[in-house]
């Protein structure tokens, strides 16, 4: 067990050196964080098997961080802790997808027992979520030449609209290469700061600055022998673009405070959503480093290109939200059948998934209707994915407050459950009155 690693995310130092500590006797390797974002960017960075994450966080909380576990497509088994009087937030973080919750206060016994309940329950560990085998012709088409590829050492860049999954493929390209034995990390460009993007990716030696009071890895160590994915490069700052042009040219990299060298042996893998032509055309992306990046590209097909793929996937996460939120489902109208094949899915499996989810948070019975979906007052032409008002404005306001609830008083996650921007729910909660 100790080749897995545990995130502990608890702000409470006292707490959270207890914690750490029954887990080190327990023969787990602990990582640390007080808050979700530094959460989320160690996620990114370990092969995180299992999170421990209290719910209230002093910068975000550990049912959001779940959710956007989730939205990674990566199975990653969450035990949040919750105080004791708190049911609300235990219910929230199991309808969320918590393999299980923890009243506080913890008692030693009490977390390694539901840890080794969590070890039986397969799977166990990071790694990928369970996907869909698509069945297309144009995705047929994309892995097929995915798994050709992956044999290669070669830089590949896969383009494609946002949501559509790209980050999937680049995970089958590892999954086929020499080396899929070694780690996977995937780092979105855009979410990097500018100001920390050389710690990020070449990390840190003790000392180096103020507050780094131990060494600490970057992407490019953590990923070593295995695969770095990129991806949104078309929003990498040009300091990073530098950076990264000289190890990709050199294979070597210099971590901050350090004067040693370290051999870069990762392949790159990237995605984007951008013109890359006109990017470069606009001085917004060095042609050198694209050209490094891409030796070869491969266009990853967007739902639309993919209709037979829509009713499979559609069912797909039915199953599997219906399992997460343990609300009993049977299927899909006719008529939501015919919304699904109709509508023009600009936001791509992403969106799918989500007005999927919704569905499942909102049906009263066992079929998920096309009113479920938020398809009923939505065009199906064109690429306009935002919820229309309603007829009948009663029915807009108690789904609102439905989802809003459900969703815990949270606006992001209300919006994309709802498939309309955080403006237009603004300005829905100040029509109707709704805090």
């Amino acid at each position: 067990m100790s080749e897995k690693k545990m995130l502990l995310v608890e702000d409470n130092l006292l707490l959270c050196g207890i914690l750490k500590k029954w887990l080190l006797k327990a023969g787990y390797d602990v990582v640390t964080a007080t808050d979700e974002p530094s959460a989320r960017r160690l996620i990114g960075k370990h092969d995180v098997g299992v999170v421990l994450t209290d719910v209230r966080l002093p910068a975000g909380d550990g049912i959001s961080l779940l959710e956007w576990s989730a939205g990674q497509q990566w199975d990653i088994p969450f035990v949040v802790m919750t105080e004791y009087s708190s049911i609300a937030d235990a219910v929230r973080s199991v309808k969320s997808g918590a393999a299980d919750y923890l009243p506080k206060p913890v008692y030693e016994e009490q977390l390694l027992a539901v840890l080794r309940g969590l070890r039986r329950r397969p799977p166990f560990g990071g790694g990928e979520r369970k996907m869909l085998e698509r069945r297309s012709s144009a995705m047929l088409e994309t892995e097929r030449i995915a798994r050709r590829v992956a044999q290669s050492e070669c830089s590949v860049m896969i383009l494609g609209a946002n949501g559509s999954g790209k980050e999937s493929v680049a995970r089958m390209i590892h999954r086929y290469s020499r080396r899929h034995d070694r780690p996977f990390i995937a780092v979105n460009c855009g979410c990097v700061p500018r100001e920390l993007a050389s710690s990020e990716f070449f990390g840190y030696v003790k000392g180096a600055f103020t507050g780094a009071d131990k060494d600490s890895p970057g992407y490019f160590a953590t990923a070593q022998g295995g695969t770095l994915f990129l991806d949104e490069i078309g929003n990498m700052s040009p300091e990073i673009q530098v950076s990264l042009l000289r190890v990709l040219q050199e294979k070597v990299y210099t971590p901050i405070g350090s004067r040693k060298e370290c051999i870069g042996d990762v392949r790159i893998l990237s995605a984007t959503n951008d013109d890359m032509g006109r990017a470069i055309r606009d001085g917004r992306f060095r042609a050198d480093l694209y050209h490094r990046l891409a030796e070869f590209e491969l266009h990853h097909p967007s739902l639309s290109e993919c209709p037979e793929d829509i009713l499979p996937l559609a069912e797909f996460f039915r199953l599997q939200y219906s399992e997460e939120m343990r609300l009993g489902t049977a299927g899909f109208t006719e008529s939501a059948k015919s919304a699904l094949l109709s509508y023009s899915w600009p936001g791509n499996v992403r969106e799918l998934g989500n007005r999927v989810r919704r569905a499942v948070l909102l049906a009263e019975s066992s079929y998920l209707r096309q009113e479920h979906l938020g398809l009923d007052g939505t065009s199906c032409e064109g690429g306009n994915s935002s919820w229309r008002i309603l007829s009948d404005e009663t029915d807009e306001k108690e789904r609102i407050e439905a989802v809003l609830e459900a969703c815990g008083d949270n606006v992001s996650r209300t919006a994309e459950s709802l498939g309309i921007s955080r403006v237009t729910l603004y300005k829905k909660l100040r029509k109707y009155g709704l805090k």
